[in-house]
């Protein structure tokens, strides 16, 4: 079992940077870690993964270039730095932790937090 705190959303300027965290505990450090972002109508939709050592990281779209995924395991912390804030940044984010390939085969990821909402605004 695994369970995932998220913390650090809030309200921020466009441009402004953000970066949330996510306090793991039970046996994370085995597993893909990645956050998911949910915005209101649409899907939950992948928006960056860690491999369970850290060797491999991916941003999918917008995020590409703005944000950075990041984990310490020593610490039992997932990362995801957020820069140059857009609006379209708005949304629930939700810390999770499963196998690698869930994340890129439409596949739900097995573990979930809550969540933490970014909402991006003037």
């Amino acid at each position: 079992q695994v369970q995932l705190v998220e913390s650090g959303g809030g309200l921020v300027q466009p441009g402004e940077s953000l970066r949330l965290s996510c306090a793991a505990s039970g046996s994370s450090r085995f597993y893909a870690m990645g956050w998911y972002r949910q915005t209101p109508g649409n899907q939950r939709e992948v928006v960056a993964v860690i491999g369970s050592a850290g060797g491999n990281a991916a941003v999918e779209g917008s995020g590409k270039g703005r944000f950075t995924i990041s984990r310490d395991n020593a610490k039992n912390t997932l990362y995801l730095q957020m820069n140059s804030l857009k609006p379209e940044d708005t949304g629930v984010y939700y810390c999770t932790a499963g196998d690698w390939s869930n994340y890129f085969s439409g596949h739900t990821p097995a573990y979930w937090g809550q969540g933490t909402q970014v909402t991006v605004s003037s």
